[in-house]
């Protein structure tokens, strides 16, 4: 077989439109390098893919593949390959500058790759890679958290979207570093699936921080993990910030923020991209290898759950649509997943 099914897009149009997101049969990729041929068994979808998607004035003249969270089976390896082989299980978000994954074959960097939880469907897994690598890279790599419960002792971290992929990995991830997490959550049931994923209280990002906080008996935080609307919430986060605190941003502004509001606490002010690795192919892509090992890891040992909450079966033009919509309306909790090439 040399050709594949794929959907894509040739024009950025609104997700209502039937040709914004279509059914596709393209070539099927040759692994070169370091490259491993994944078919594809599920994928899932992010607000990075609706992002990139957006209408604009654009076209491509070859179809542009989006999606960046896949789980399947190793197909075949590139010559220089060492850490896989055909047959593997896998998981992984891949790379902003390639292909997406919304294809039955896909080529991603096995320095990017991780083994799939051995626990985990391929549905369970594909809701995992991007925002484990996000949350992940967000609190130890940037926010520079520690491992080591002894040394969070007393500490606390507000999570901004705490029920969206990466908050309700995040959150996991904070409490069992020892942390105590705020997260917070503006709807009943989102505030439920905060507290349910192991956030030790929730407030509404509605309203100004610091008098929630110190309602609840804190007087600020020592990290904010903002994932939601960062210029909205900058003067609330550099109120609740504690003096020589942290801020890890991942959304973007459309218009300056003023970092002097941070300026007499002496607070650190980071961005988290998780694509920085693969996108300049840095001395330590490897890493995202490891922590995928380590996520499936625990995962497989309870310490940490998938955050799948919505499946819809086949993978095709029509259901990759529906999943852009529901992602669209912002109100999103957890993960939305697509298995089953037909």
């Amino acid at each position: 077989m040399t050709t594949m099914k794929a959907i894509g897009l040739h024009r950025y149009l609104p997700i209502e439109n039937v040709e914004s997101l279509i059914d596709l049969t393209i070539e099927k990729p040759v692994p070169a390098g370091r490259d491993l041929l994944v078919k594809v068994q599920a994928i899932s979808v992010n607000p990075v893919d609706v992002k990139v998607r957006a209408p604009k004035e654009k076209t491509e003249a070859a179809p542009r593949v989006l999606g960046w969270d896949v789980a399947g089976i190793v197909e075949a390896v590139g010559p220089d390959v060492s850490l896989f082989k055909p047959g593997d299980e896998v998981y992984y978000a891949g790379s902003i500058t390639r292909a997406g994954g919304n294809s039955e074959f896909h080529l991603v960097d096995e320095r990017i790759t991780g083994y799939k939880p051995k626990t985990l469907d391929y549905a369970q897994a594909a809701a995992l890679p991007l925002t484990a690598i996000t949350a992940w890279e967000g609190l130890f790599d940037r926010l520079g958290i520690s491992h080591d419960r002894n040394l969070n002792e007393g500490k606390s971290i507000l999570i901004i979207g705490a029920a969206g992929g990466v908050g309700s990995i995040a959150t996991q991830l904070a409490t069992e570093a020892g942390l105590t997490v705020i997260g917070t959550a503006s709807r009943t049931e989102s505030a439920e699936w905060v507290r349910a994923y192991g956030a030790h209280h929730t407030i509404n990002h509605h309203a100004a921080f610091l008098p929630q906080l110190q309602t609840l008996g804190l007087a600020s935080v020592d990290y904010i993990f903002c994932l939601n609307q960062t210029e909205q919430h900058w003067s609330s986060m550099a109120e609740a910030i504690a003096p020589q605190g942290k801020i890890c941003s991942i959304v973007e502004m459309s218009s300056p923020i003023d970092l002097t509001l941070l300026k007499n606490k002496s607070v650190t002010f980071v961005w988290e991209l998780m694509f920085t690795r693969a996108m300049y192919e840095t001395a330590d892509m490897e890493e995202q290898h490891r922590l995928l090992n380590e996520v499936a890891k625990r995962i497989d040992s309870g310490t940490l759950r998938s955050t799948i909450a919505k499946r819809l079966s086949p993978i095709h033009a029509a259901n990759l649509r529906e999943a852009h919509q529901i992602i669209e309306t912002g109100s999103m909790i957890g993960k939305i997943v697509l298995e089953h090439f037909e």
